[in-house]
């Protein structure tokens, strides 16, 4: 297939091959960074991540991301091995070790740690938490604007929370792969996957809405991660008179949609130019447009706020 997109397609930036990456306390680079094979990370995908984004050297929503881990890790029984103050520490050191200021994208990875045997009982870990964090120069690739995400609905769903609940934002992303290969086997950039009733649900990688006659549309939040920048969005149109609704629809209503754009750390915005090829809208976006403005316009206010409050 020619011409696919990510809703993470970034500028390329040669600075990125000689990044240094922070792994339990030491920080080295991309080609010594490590981890054991019997990491319950890579043995289980026992863990939890974050990904987060500096923007002038302050971590945009730093509490929000910070709420979401702390409460994932505690619902599983994974101990975090620092505090808040902790963690903002090795972002600092990661960051100053790197030069990085703005621009920059953050994968915070938390996992149970290295195990005794290859087994699944989470007490074979026992040497405490594997905490890596890597960071890149990553500018979301302008393209994406103009020309926006070609979905397809996939098999694979989200599933019910007492299987794996889709709030976490846990390592074993199995579920959001096979949707991401099934979208890309039918010739789309990414899988719009639905609930287990059938309504519209969340994307593999982020939070799916539409505009209906100038109303903000997304899914009840029940089955989906429930995403920073998705919360923000929420927000942003209460405050804004932009109508906005949590709510059960279906494909019906997406294909008839007159916009349609995902929402993610990375990508803030994404719009949608077409979903099982059926395009979305006349090309025109202003409620998209006006929501960009209005993140971009957020984030500087929470850059403001945190310098102010250092």
């Amino acid at each position: 297939m020619t011409d696919t997109h990510t809703t993470h397609d970034a500028l390329e930036d040669a600075r990125n091959n000689d990044i240094k990456i922070y792994v339990n306390g030491d920080i080295v680079h991309r080609d010594d960074a490590k981890v054991s094979v019997y990491d319950s990370g890579f043995m289980l995908g026992d863990g939890m991540w974050e990904g987060m984004r500096l923007y002038d050297g302050v971590w945009s929503f730093f509490d929000d991301h910070m709420d979401r881990f702390f409460d994932s890790c505690k619902a599983v029984s994974l101990d975090v091995g620092m505090d808040r103050a902790g963690i903002m520490e090795a972002l600092t050191a990661t960051a100053r070790a790197n030069d990085m200021h703005t621009d920059v994208h953050c994968r915070l990875m938390l996992t149970r740690g290295v195990k005794v045997k290859p087994f699944q009982h989470p007490s074979l870990s026992r040497s405490g938490p594997t905490l890596v964090i890597i960071m890149e120069h990553s500018k979301p690739a302008d393209a994406l604007q103009s020309k926006g995400i070609r979905l397809a609905t996939v098999p694979q769903v989200r599933g019910l929370p007492m299987a794996q609940d889709a709030k976490y934002n846990s390592h074993s992303k199995l579920n959001c792969v096979i949707a991401c290969l099934q979208a890309e086997q039918a010739g789309a950039d990414e899988g719009l996957m639905l609930d287990p009733h059938g309504f519209v649900n969340t994307t593999n990688a982020c939070n799916f809405f539409i505009v209906r006659k100038g109303a903000v549309w997304t899914s009840t939040g029940d089955y989906c991660m429930n995403g920073v920048t998705r919360q923000k969005v929420i927000d942003l149109c209460h405050a804004n008179d932009i109508p906005v609704f949590e709510k059960n629809f279906s494909l019906y209503e997406a294909y008839g949609a007159d916009e349609a754009f995902l929402t993610g750390t990375f990508g803030a915005q994404t719009p949608v130019a077409e979903i099982d090829g059926k395009p979305i809208g006349d090309g025109h976006r202003p409620v998209t447009a006006r929501i960009r403005d209005l993140y971009k316009d957020l984030i500087t206010q929470d850059i403001q706020a945190q310098s102010a409050a250092v």
